[in-house]
């Protein structure tokens, strides 16, 4: 037995290495010099080759779409990466130019109201149920020689007044508090009269009361303070008339007010410390305002 199986061994060894021997001499044969045997070899070799082709195509398919995957992976990771650096390099770049234009907006309002001023910053904002801005609170107060009763302004219009300071903090009455008062003037015609906030939940409103029924009121009249009084300059920009209010008996009428000065988005503002009304007054015909007593402490 072990004769035999070492004698099959050896006989299935040989024509392991004779097969393909032959096949590669088939092949390798001049087509004119072929026997019987050879293309008997061609004949078989024949799908066996194509089969072999077929696989080898198949695997290395598989292998460069692999590689490509891997490749087309980082690819994918580097451009990720890339795009997010970009993108916040992009909202960096927005940012300072937001803070780059707020800057030249406060430095261009500093130079048409004159006097002194101290810049602040908005630290804090008390919003209502309705997320409307009811309070703005200060980076500067009574160590910065803030007083209550100075004027609060934006590049857009009138802010407020300082309500109350403490250490470096302060707090703002906006226009728009029902207890603010501020004897205003309109551009066009220059009816006077007095702006009270409403100190309404669910919008930013001012109401112009004792506007003599004479005057003409329209819908887009510019609010200007009157500089009257001894708390605002004139000639700051309060807001524009959005309704007209007309009875039909009394002296006055009343006009409905839509603040200049976007509270929901304040960031920067300047505190008006001393010097800008008399600036202001000397404009002449272009004076605009001035705010009424401070309102009471909180």
């Amino acid at each position: 037995m072990n004769f035999f199986r070492r004698f099959r061994d050896a006989v299935l060894v040989a024509a392991l290495l004779a097969i393909p021997f032959f096949f590669l001499n088939a092949n390798l044969k001049d087509p004119a010099k072929t026997n019987g045997v050879d293309r008997v070899v061609l004949q078989i070799s024949a799908p066996l080759q194509w089969v072999a082709t077929q696989a080898a195509r198949g695997i290395s398919a598989v292998i460069e779409e692999y590689v490509y995957l891997v490749d087309v992976g980082r690819e994918n990771d580097r451009l990720r990466y890339e795009n997010a650096r970009l993108s916040q390099e992009n909202l960096r770049l927005q940012s300072e130019g937001q803070e780059n234009r707020r800057l030249r907006d406060l430095l261009q309002m500093r130079e048409q109201l004159g006097g002194e001023q101290l810049s602040a910053q908005v630290i804090g904002k008390e919003v209502s149920a309705n997320f409307r801005v009811v309070r703005v609170r200060l980076d500067r107060g009574e160590r910065d020689r803030v007083k209550p009763g100075m004027p609060v302004v934006a590049p857009d219009g009138l802010v407020g007044q300082v309500r109350r300071t403490w250490g470096r903090y302060s707090d703002v009455l906006l226009t728009v508090d029902r207890t603010s008062a501020i004897d205003v003037v309109l551009e066009r015609n220059g009816a006077r009269g007095m702006l009270r906030g409403t100190g309404e939940s669910d919008r930013y409103l001012c109401r112009i009361q004792y506007l003599l029924r004479a005057d003409e009121v329209r819908v887009g009249d510019q609010v200007f303070t009157s500089g009257l009084g001894h708390s605002f300059p004139a000639n700051i920009l309060v807001g524009r008339v959005t309704n007209v209010v007309r009875r039909d008996f009394g002296l006055y009428q009343e006009a409905e007010v839509t603040p200049a000065a976007n509270f929901s988005t304040l960031e920067a503002v300047s505190i008006l410390t001393m010097g800008s009304r008399e600036a202001g007054s000397q404009d002449g015909a272009g004076v605009r305002g001035d705010l009424a007593d401070p309102a009471p402490e909180l």
